[in-house]
């Protein structure tokens, strides 16, 4: 009799052989080769940042995946919504507009006439009276 254990390796302990998703889960006949394989995934943090300041998340997205955290399942979205938009267009806004509009670029104090009230009723008075003036001109 033999004590000893004999040792076996399986397929996820030798680094050798590539593990599909396919290989351990139940996966549908339409997953993507991507996510069938892992190992086309790399991690995505290649710089090495100084561990008091890197989060959970800097770690966890810097691993390579492994096939337990591949999805099984692939639903890819319809196309109906973007080709409606290329035939029908995108969708235009034409209620009326009574904001006042102001340039982009635009001095910090610089106002709009309509705002600064006491500029604006003596810019108006001015035309009033110029008008009036104007009037009385015209009646001679």
């Amino acid at each position: 009799m033999n004590t000893e254990r004999e040792k076996t390796t399986l397929p996820s302990e030798d680094r050798n052989v590539q593990l599909k998703t396919s290989d351990v889960y139940r996966v549908d006949q339409n997953l993507p080769k991507r996510f069938n394989n892992p190992d086309c995934f790399h991690g995505y943090s290649k710089k090495t940042i100084h561990p008091f300041y890197r989060t959970t998340n800097q770690t966890y997205g810097g691993r390579k995946p492994t096939v337990h955290e591949m999805p099984t399942a692939f639903h890819g979205d319809s196309r109906r919504f973007t080709e409606h938009l290329l035939k029908s267009g995108m969708y235009r806004d034409t209620r009326l507009n009574t904001f006042v509009d102001t340039g982009r670029i635009m001095m910090p104090s610089a106002t709009i006439e309509s705002q600064d009230r006491v500029r604006y009723h003596q810019l108006q008075s001015r035309s009033k009276s110029s008008q009036a003036q104007w009037a009385v001109s015209e009646q001679k």
